[in-house]
């Protein structure tokens, strides 16, 4: 597994209660669980961007893809 960083998660006591719930169920620390849900809104998030595209001709011979288009992170490994 990748280098890992800590940080503090606020959420309601409701959701954090469902979230504990899961993990006692598959007997696993809430930590898992959370980290399971960060991952997996990250790559929604990196599966829903799509690059910006204008509609215009580029002087230098760049696409606009390449000039205009931003990561939201780095790739997973």
């Amino acid at each position: 597994m990748s280098e890992l960083k800590r940080t503090t998660v606020s959420a309601p006591p409701a959701v954090l209660r469902t979230l504990e719930a899961e993990a006692e169920r598959r007997n696993v620390p809430l930590g898992h669980v959370l980290r399971e849900a960060v991952e997996g809104y990250a790559r929604d998030l990196r599966e829903r961007r799509r690059p910006r595209v204008g509609v215009a001709r580029s002087t230098d011979g760049g696409s606009a893809a390449e000039l205009a288009a931003e990561p939201v992170a780095d790739p997973p490994r």
